[in-house]
């Protein structure tokens, strides 16, 4: 996790719980050097990532922290690498066009359910 979706992703972590699936939840506090000591040990622990990240998915921190995983941490996945970033568009201004664009944690939710295929 990394800027403004770091604030929305302890309520999916909770509701995450509330189905019995434990999410660990990394905040990168540095992105150079990027925190690979933090970041390879919980994907062996867990061997999932869902990377979620307000850039968009093209060229992004998501995607240069997804292509680290698959590097160092490959044979630990037991699933491909998951992110959820902004819509591929110039983030509107109108407040509920800008809340459509940018990762909501509905859409964390979702797509830790569908790392486990359920």
């Amino acid at each position: 996790m990394y800027g403004g979706s770091l604030y929305k992703t302890p309520d999916a972590a909770e509701s995450l719980a509330g189905e019995g699936i434990a999410a660990e939840v990394i905040d990168l506090r540095s992105l150079r050097p990027l925190d690979d000591a933090t970041i390879i040990p919980s994907v062996a622990k867990t061997h999932r990532a869902l990377i979620v990240n307000e850039g968009w998915r093209s060229g992004s921190l998501a995607a240069d922290v997804s292509a680290r995983i698959m590097e160092q941490a490959f044979w630990d996945l037991d699933a491909p690498v998951d992110r959820v970033c902004s819509a591929e568009v110039p983030i509107p201004y109108p407040k509920h066009l800008e809340d459509a664009a940018l990762p909501q944690m509905p859409a964390f939710v979702t797509a830790a359910r569908a790392t486990l295929a359920r």
